[in-house]
């Protein structure tokens, strides 16, 4: 029976545990994506929601639990300022494990762990920087033939 044994040891005593958590929880922040195994992810998505609902309320006290845990400023900062903006009407699940199949070194089964709605914001941009790129080039293109006419 597993009575009260709730949480994922990952092979690695509680204070490396911990530094791997901080580290995982962190670079989700900062970068809304990152790669990993599959219990790696797992572990680290409580933790993000929590970081997420602490965001969520924005106090002087809020924002010192998250600093005593995140590693950086930067994402802290980002947590407060945008994050708990993003998901403040949002109940929970804030996160989203997708499998992206064996690591080809040692077989170990990947995972993709992002923030939902992170492809929204990185869609939009890309979409904003193709139709920058495509209006300049039409743009040349127009004042190319423009130029051509006029000699």
């Amino acid at each position: 029976m597993r009575h009260k044994k709730a949480g994922f040891k990952l092979k690695r005593d509680p204070s490396a545990r911990k530094a791997l958590l901080r580290g995982l929880v962190t670079s989700v922040i900062e970068q809304e994506r990152i790669i990993t195994t599959v219990p790696k992810a797992k572990a680290a998505r409580p933790l993000v929601d929590k970081m997420i609902t602490l965001a969520k309320r924005d106090t002087l006290h809020t924002r010192r639990q998250a600093a005593s845990f995140l590693q950086t400023p930067a994402s802290v900062k980002k947590l407060f300022d945008k994050l708990g903006a993003r998901f403040g009407q949002r109940e929970g699940g804030y996160t989203r494990i997708t499998r992206l199949g064996w690591r080809k070194g040692d077989g170990a089964e990947q995972a993709m762990l992002e923030l939902v709605g992170s492809e929204l914001v990185k869609r939009a941009a890309e979409r904003a920087k193709r139709r920058e790129d495509r209006l300049k080039a039409l743009k040349e293109g127009r004042e190319e033939e423009g130029g051509e006419e006029k000699s």
